[in-house]
């Protein structure tokens, strides 16, 4: 049974709940959104594995999850990056954002969610349970896409890339 945290609204932690039970009850919780980036500019996109909780099959960035209780969420980034994507690099926080979308299947994602940015270069083993599959891929072609076939983006993407386009027009790097 894994736990998520529970917070406010200024990401201090109330508590804990069983992962499907915050999505049930559209609970507030600590999440993470991890974007990886090529030498190239070229951000890592990947599509959710059919079977997933929701949003299956659906693209979005490199990697999503909760921290587990006790975890600080930057280390949990990099584990579930290298669970996800079989590969660990470099993280950096960027900015957060809170969001609550919910789903079809009756399920809500209410989050607190971290951005945080790396690059990578070398090869990608992805889980099979989590990854249908994945690609690099400009984000000027990812911008459009959104535009023209925007079912096949997760929310949070939806809400997370033009900050994140916006954070790099900033002057900041990945």
């Amino acid at each position: 049974m894994t736990e998520v945290i529970l917070v406010n609204e200024l990401d201090e932690p109330v508590g804990t709940m069983e992962k499907m039970a915050a999505h049930e009850k559209a609970v507030l919780h600590r999440a993470f959104s991890v974007f990886i980036f090529n030498s190239k500019g070229e951000m890592l996109l990947q599509q959710r594995a059919l079977k997933k909780y929701h949003s299956g099959g659906l693209w979005t960035n490199a990697c999503c999850s909760h921290p587990l209780p006790g975890e600080e969420t930057i280390a949990a980034a990099k584990r579930r990056l290298y669970e996800e994507l079989g590969f660990s690099t470099d993280l950096k926080k960027a900015f957060h954002f809170t969001y609550k979308a919910p789903f079809n299947n009756g399920l809500t994602e209410y989050e607190y969610d971290h951005v945080f940015t790396g690059r990578y270069e070398g090869t990608i083993y992805p889980d099979k349970e989590e990854v249908s599959d994945y690609c690099y891929i400009t984000l000027d072609a990812i911008e459009q896409s959104l535009q023209s076939h925007p079912q096949k983006y997760t929310a949070w993407f939806h809400i997370a890339f033009p900050q994140l386009k916006q954070w790099i027009k900033s002057g900041n790097t990945f």
